[in-house]
């Protein structure tokens, strides 16, 4: 039995734990992390690729930007088209911000180069992870090493940073938990490929045949979504199909100009908002999707989850360094309050842009007049800029 101590036990290191105990290093804070995957496994994930400018910023706080900067692509702002009519959001216009497209598997590759760097503490492979005594004032970790020796984690933080089926919100009583979930009724099929982007910027579109979506990665690589049906799989669609639906779901003046190829990656993603309240049970913190799930609609998963571990890491400074033990009673309240409003903004544009198969000819009008009084309001385009450059952190 090997027995360790540390101020924070990060469980999960995707880059919300990757992050957090970057940030809690910097503040002089001790921190080891515990990943039920392989170090491959993380680094092979292909996620989000577009990050609010407080992520951005907490990045460069973090120390960890410089390939961001130097690599990241900025985006002024993005388009939206609704049945081939197109209205650009002036996102740093409105905001005096921008965002940056970045893949989130090159943020987490930057992430644990440094912390191996700083040599933190991190030990992967360990899917037999269990959380205890999380209502204490003494959590401890148990787990089973790579040398297969047995080892308990004391801790007196626990912060659960790893993700929809981790281990950490499971450590919370039921009868402890509120959940909140909106499961919608189709998917995204993504395509990544080895061709220049179809534009400068994301396109966001509304076909009367399903929503698709053109981002990239680089500019060189891009990435490209359509809607598809509840329940298909991957080898429902030939990638002759999905160029096809994409094309014409982007209509006459920009469907024609897409580079198709052999895709380098090809995934379906379901659709779904989830909401666990509270965020902290005794000595347990939770912060990303361990605690929240947003769609991909405006890109807001990892830049949530980013914002919840700086909150938290401000908390657990201020507790640390100071004593101040509301800051880690006011965490939760204060991250929720913003999550809340995140999630509002994936709803209401997955709302606007998407074909639901539920939807009579009245909730498809509304959806028409939606995208018209946005495209006639510069108070409408102020607000979805706002949000899609980040509230505040």
């Amino acid at each position: 039995m090997v027995e360790l101590n540390t101020t924070v036990a990060i469980i999960g290191a995707g880059p919300s734990g990757l992050l957090l105990s970057q940030l809690l290093a910097n503040a002089g804070i001790d921190s080891v992390i515990i990943e039920r995957s392989s170090k491959n496994h993380v680094l092979g994930r292909i996620r989000a690729g577009v990050l609010e400018w407080g992520t951005v910023e907490t990045l460069k706080d973090a120390g960890v930007s410089e390939r961001c900067f130097a690599e990241g692509l900025p985006h002024d702002g993005f388009d939206l088209f609704f049945n081939g009519e197109r209205h650009r959001v002036d996102v740093s216009h409105y905001t005096g911000k921008q965002v940056m497209v970045y893949g989130q598997t090159e943020m987490t590759k930057d992430l644990i180069e440094q912390r191996e760097a700083e040599e933190q503490s991190i030990f992967w492979s360990t899917p037999d992870a269990q959380l205890l005594d999380v209502d204490g004032n003494n959590p401890k970790v148990s787990f089973t090493n790579v040398d297969g020796k047995p080892v308990t984690l004391n801790a007196k933080i626990i912060a659960g940073c790893d993700g929809f089926r981790g281990i950490s919100r499971q450590a919370i009583p039921q009868e402890k938990l509120r959940e909140f979930e909106r499961v919608y009724p189709f998917g995204w099929l993504g395509v990544l490929v080895d061709k220049p982007p179809l534009h400068h910027e994301l396109i966001y579109a509304n076909h009367q045949e399903g929503f698709a979506l053109a981002s990239m990665r680089s500019n060189t690589r891009s990435r490209y979504y359509v809607q598809c049906d509840n329940g298909d799989i991957v080898d429902d669609w030939t990638i002759d199909q999905f160029w096809s639906a994409l094309i014409t779901r982007l209509g006459p003046e920009l469907g024609p100009k897409v580079q198709t190829g052999d895709p380098l990656e090809m995934s379906i993603a379901p659709l779904r908002s989830y909401v666990a309240e509270p965020m902290r049970y005794g000595r347990l913190f939770l912060a990303g999707d361990s605690a929240h799930i947003v769609p991909p609609t405006g890109a807001k998963g990892l830049n949530l989850a980013v914002a919840d571990v700086r909150r938290l890491a401000r908390a657990i400074e201020r507790w640390k360094l100071k004593g101040a033990d509301a800051a880690l009673e006011d965490y939760s309240k204060e991250a929720l309050n913003r999550v809340w409003k995140v999630e509002r903004f994936s709803w209401y544009l997955s709302t606007m842009l998407h074909q639901f198969p539920e939807h009579s000819a009245f909730e498809k009008r509304m959806q028409e007049a939606e995208f018209s009084y946005v495209k006639s309001s510069e108070a409408a385009t102020k607000s979805i800029a706002e949000n899609y450059v980040g509230l505040p952190f």
